[in-house]
Parts: structure tokens; C-alpha cells; sequence
């Protein structure tokens, strides 16, 4: 999908070009620092199942990326964050009030761009960025909370993670011209697909080292947001779960970070949130069954089994 890529590349620098430098140089901050771009390529796929990449594919796909984007905007402030994908946060770099435009800005984009796309996908977008505040708001109520439950946990990462990827796949699908059956299933994969991606990363704020990551290990941990391997340790019971227990509920030294990342590697917190993630991942490939054999369906089958398998080891 290299050359699809590209196009997303030029149609997300586009999107945020404006008369004002100032503006234009917040705006597209992190879309020069780089990433992955998971979610037009979501949409792409699902689109290639049955058709072609049509530039309105890729622009329903950069609409996702922009709301992602600016989520990441408003995060960074509200997580006080110095760095994001290996550079200055905006907030770090510019401040918190035109961190918060910025990302206001990029909404803007994405939702104008939806609405040249028609108004089932306008009103899908406008939804989604209202699940992704809901799942957001439920895990600042949690914020510090070590009664947190695995369902609230879960709740929470469907709206603000599996909800952009299943918007993803659904524009990608309506967009494409797919039938109804293949919409519905393709956005069923989404959703699965960003719980396993959800879970991940989650386990990786865990395991990884700052490197790996580009924002320091153990940032959930910091912010009092306890996570999936966090909750089955404390679950679990025994002296492990006991001490990181009496470790949460309030902010953590370093050397307590250390501590509570050191209870939770050491214990099988990670490896049944893994597990967890496997259960998502049969979610994700039963969805793709009804989906014909190719490039574009057979990738979207194996993406979130490989996923998973970066942290499974």
C-alpha cells in the first residue's frame, strides 16, 4: 500500500494547510513527526476488499486520522505530556491554549471533510468523536482508582481506541461502495481490531522501554490510569497484588514506578491481558469470514494476530 500511503501523506498535509503559517505549523506538528497511519489504512482495506482506493477513500481515511490527531492534542494536555512520537508535544512547544485550538482545528478538518463525503458519514464522524470523549471522560473518573473493573476498563478502550478504527473500516466499506452485509462485518473488524490495538500499546507502556515507545515506560502508571495488565494483578490477589495496591491510588516517585512496573512484569497481569487480546483477535478474523480471499481481506484476517504477537512472547 505504499503508493496509497503516499496519497494519504499529501491529502493529510493539504487538510491543514492554511493562510495563517502559524496555524498550519501547529496543526501539522505530528503529521510530519510521523506515524503509522493505521486508520487510513483500515479504511483502505476495507475499501480494496471488494473495489478500489478511491480518493474519497482516502479522504474518508484521513478524516479518522484527523480526529485521532487531535485527540492526541488534547491528551497531551491534559496528560501535562513533554513528548509524543519522539518530538515536543505542541503544549510543550507552543503551550496549552493553542494545543487545545490546534486540536479543536484538526476536529474542524476531519468533520468538514466527512461532510463532503455525505451526511451518513458526516453524522458517523460527529459520533464517533462523541463515543471517543465518553470512553476518554470514563477513564478520568477512574483516574487514581484501584477498584477500577476490567469492564470499565474495556468500556472505556471501545470508545476511545476501537471506535476510531471501527469508524475507519465503515467509511472505508460505505465509501468504497460495499454491500451492507460487508459494512457491517468490515465494521465489526474495527472495532475488534482497535481493542487488540488498545491492549497492546497498553501492554507496552508496561514492557517496552522509552525508547521503544518514544514517551517514557510506566506513563499510564504516572497518570493513575491502571490498565488492563494492572487490573488482572490486582484481581489476582496474593503479596504481589497486595503491594501494588497499597503502591496506587495517588502519583508515584520514580523509584515507585519502578516498583509497580517491576509487581506487575514479574506477575501474570501481562499474560492474561494478552490473553484477553486473543479473544478480540478471533473477534476480528470471524469477521473477515464472509469477506472473498485477497490481498486487501487476507491482510485484514492476519493484522490483528500479528498485533498481538509483538507483546505475546
Amino acid at each position: 500500500m505504499e503508493a496509497d500511503l503516499a496519497r494519504v501523506e499529501a491529502a493529510l498535509r493539504g487538510a491543514v494547510r492554511t493562510e495563517d503559517e502559524y496555524l498550519t505549523e501547529l496543526a501539522s506538528h505530528l503529521i510530519v513527526a510521523g506515524g503509522k497511519r493505521l486508520r487510513p489504512v483500515v479504511a483502505m482495506a476495507a475499501a480494496s476488499t471488494r473495489g478500489a482506493v478511491t480518493d474519497d477513500v482516502v479522504q474518508g481515511g484521513v478524516s479518522v486520522e484527523l480526529v485521532h490527531l487531535g485527540s492526541l492534542y488534547h491528551d497531551d494536555v491534559m496528560d501535562e505530556a513533554d513528548t509524543r512520537r519522539g518530538v515536543e508535544t505542541v503544549n510543550a512547544k507552543w503551550g496549552n491554549l493553542q494545543a487545545i485550538l490546534a486540536g479543536d482545528f484538526l476536529l474542524s478538518r476531519a468533520s468538514e471533510i466527512a461532510a463532503s463525503l455525505g451526511t451518513e458519514i458526516a453524522a458517523l464522524l460527529a459520533n464517533t468523536i462523541g463515543r471517543l470523549c465518553y470512553g476518554e471522560i470514563g477513564q478520568l473518573r477512574r483516574t487514581y482508582s484501584a477498584a477500577r473493573t476490567e469492564a470499565e476498563y474495556l468500556e472505556s478502550i471501545g470508545g476511545k481506541t476501537a471506535s476510531l478504527f471501527s469508524t475507519a473500516a465503515r467509511i472505508g466499506a460505505l465509501v468504497g461502495g460495499l454491500d451492507r452485509p460487508d459494512v457491517e462485518a468490515l465494521t465489526s473488524f474495527g472495532h475488534a481490531f482497535g481493542m487488540v490495538f488498545q491492549i497492546v500499546d497498553d501492554v507496552l507502556d508496561l514492557t517496552a522501554t522509552e525508547a521503544q515507545l518514544g514517551k517514557p515506560a510506566g506513563h499510564d502508571l504516572v497518570e493513575g490510569v491502571y490498565t488492563l495488565p494492572v487490573i488482572r494483578t490486582l484481581a489476582a490477589g496474593g503479596t504481589a497484588g497486595a503491594d501494588l495496591r497499597d503502591l496506587l491510588g495517588g502519583p508515584l516517585e520514580p523509584a515507585e514506578v519502578e516498583k509497580a512496573l517491576g509487581i506487575v512484569r514479574s506477575n501474570g497481569g501481562v499474560a492474561e491481558a494478552v490473553e484477553v487480546g486473543t479473544h478480540y483477535v478471533a473477534r476480528a478474523v470471524d469477521a473477515c469470514g464472509g469477506l472473498p480471499d485477497g490481498p486487501a481481506a487476507n491482510a485484514l484476517r492476519a493484522a490483528p494476530g500479528a498485533l498481538l504477537a509483538t507483546v505475546a512472547a
